[in-house]
């Protein structure tokens, strides 16, 4: 098995950040809200950037339209109040 290590600092892997973004993730910040990749150097937040690329994201696209309820239903975490903190993520230098 060949593993490619995006984030050195908690061992969170290419394969890792894919199922993650496969599962509704669209943003680094939400990749660290996951795996906390990102969120002790910051060496990898540029690297998991690439990996989500700019490809389509369901919740971004109703975020955009101006469509937050539509993001609240379809997120039942976010309604009730149990949605994680975000953490902060290191700036990429």
């Amino acid at each position: 098995m060949n593993r490619v290590y995006v984030c050195s600092c908690f061992g969170i892997t290419d394969k890792q950040v894919k199922a993650h973004a496969d599962a509704g993730a669209c943003s680094p910040r939400q990749i660290a809200s996951a795996t906390k990749a990102g969120t002790d150097c910051g060496a990898c937040v540029r690297t998991i950037q690439g990996i989500l690329g700019r490809g389509a994201c369901p919740r971004r696209e109703l975020l955009e339209k101006g469509n937050a309820a539509a993001v609240l239903a379809a997120d039942p975490a976010l309604v009730s109040g149990t949605a994680p903190a975000e953490p902060v993520l290191a700036e990429a230098a």
